[in-house]
């Protein structure tokens, strides 16, 4: 099986990217190292190539980052993705078209021996907002980059699950303030992929900047027995909607580091950690914080937040590798960001394959023991003004929740 450069026998390559990354947060307050996709709209999807790392333009060629035996390792999966997950549908909601998808999908899938996953086999299917296959929206090759992360973090994660691929009109909805008739291309995307048969819907989007009141566009992620999971956000300390919507699993990010000194074999962290004394509005970095407008979930019992807090569980944030040949990548890329997250935490709740018990992200909650408590790092310096909101500890903790998936009984 060919293994990617930075994966099970790559340490001493992600000890190297890890000190770059430390030394390139400089005093300037930029990260160099960090080129964030899809940078404009009041959405935006929650990726970014890490440019200190080659693009390898060969299709076959070996890279550099986590691919996806490493990813089924480290969380402890392998044996679920090798036998579970053929009656799931797992959707992913984008904004704009990725017109060679299925291609660059089955690139990856080809490169770690995962076996096609087609149009003509029935595993693939992309629709646009309206559930339609053809009459697709515009491309939008700022956007490409991350549908094929999505795309192939669930390939990762869950090689026999059928992929939705549902592309919206626009991520250029109107901020909801006063008017509950304003309509959501990406919320209608949602209510496509569960009304198509979609048992885990992954959203790897959210506002830019702080929060605003989008709550009058909740009803699109009210689907109980769905699995309905939201990337917390790329922008350090700070909650994002949906992922503070109280009807989805809202998931944090972290930097995954192989550790042989532990009985797992890998370490985890908070994904900003790796990145000291940047200022916050610049660094990049999982969200996490106190909801100003969402109401807190029955399930959450945090004492320091009134309101719904972000996030719930976690996962991998950086170093994983993607295959994309539009120009923003051409070729193989390290990526970052909570995108990665959120379609790899919809996949292991594909594994699991509970969503029809599930009510919104509250399983979890009460199934701790599969889960990895991850309590380093932080998204915010100092940290003495947000605590746990944005400083990982033993237990809960805004940045990474409850932890990170170990198997699949978490979910």
């Amino acid at each position: 099986m060919k293994k990617s450069t930075l994966g099970l026998s790559g340490i001493a390559a992600l000890v190297a990217t890890t000190a770059v990354l430390a030394s390139s947060a400089g005093a300037a307050g930029t990260l160099p190292t960090l080129r964030p996709f899809c940078t404009t709209g009041p959405i935006r999807c929650q990726s970014a190539l890490r440019v200190d790392i080659p693009v390898v333009p060969a299709a076959t060629a070996a890279h550099s980052g986590y691919g996806a035996q490493d990813l089924q390792a480290a969380y402890k999966l392998a044996s679920y993705s090798a036998t579970r997950g053929g009656t799931q549908t797992v959707a992913l909601v984008d904004a704009y078209d990725d017109p060679t998808i299925e291609s660059d999908l089955n690139v990856y899938r080809a490169y770690y021996g995962l076996g096609p996953c087609t149009t003509a086999n029935g595993c693939f299917k992309k629709v646009n907002q309206d559930g339609e296959q053809g009459n697709y929206p515009i491309a939008n090759p700022d956007w490409e980059p991350e549908i094929a992360l999505d795309t192939e973090m669930v390939s990762a994660v869950c090689p026999k699950c059928h992929i939705l691929l549902v592309e919206a009109n626009s991520a250029d909805e109107a901020i909801a303030t006063s008017n509950p008739a304003q309509h959501s291309d990406l919320g209608a995307a949602v209510d496509t992929a569960v009304n198509l048969g979609a048992t885990e819907v992954s959203n790897s989007y959210g506002t830019a900047g702080p929060e605003p009141d989008q709550t009058f566009f909740d009803h699109y992620y009210d689907h109980p027995g769905v699995a309905i999971t939201a990337s917390a956000g790329d922008q350090d300390y700070g909650t994002v909607w949906p992922a503070a919507s109280p009807y989805v699993t809202a998931v944090g990010g972290t930097e995954l580091v192989q550790d042989p000194t532990t009985a797992r074999g890998w370490s985890e962290s908070v994904w900003g950690s790796l990145y000291p004394g940047v200022l916050p509005n610049d660094a990049q970095g999982t969200g996490s914080g106190c909801s100003m407008w969402e109401p807190k979930p029955a399930w959450q019992h945090d004492a320091g937040c009134a309101g719904r807090t972000v996030a719930d569980v976690s996962a991998v944030a950086d170093n994983v590798a993607i295959y994309d040949s539009s120009p923003e990548i051409g070729g193989w890329g390290v990526v970052a960001g909570t995108s990665i997250a959120s379609p790899f935490t919809a996949s292991v709740y594909a594994l699991a394959g509970n969503a029809k018990s599930l009510v919104y992200g509250s399983y979890p909650y009460s199934h701790t023991s599969g889960l990895f408590d991850v309590a380093s790092g932080s998204n915010m310096t100092p940290t003495t003004t947000c605590g746990y909101l944005c400083q990982a500890g033993p237990g809960y903790d805004g940045p990474t929740g409850l932890g990170t998936p170990n198997g699949i009984s978490g979910f």
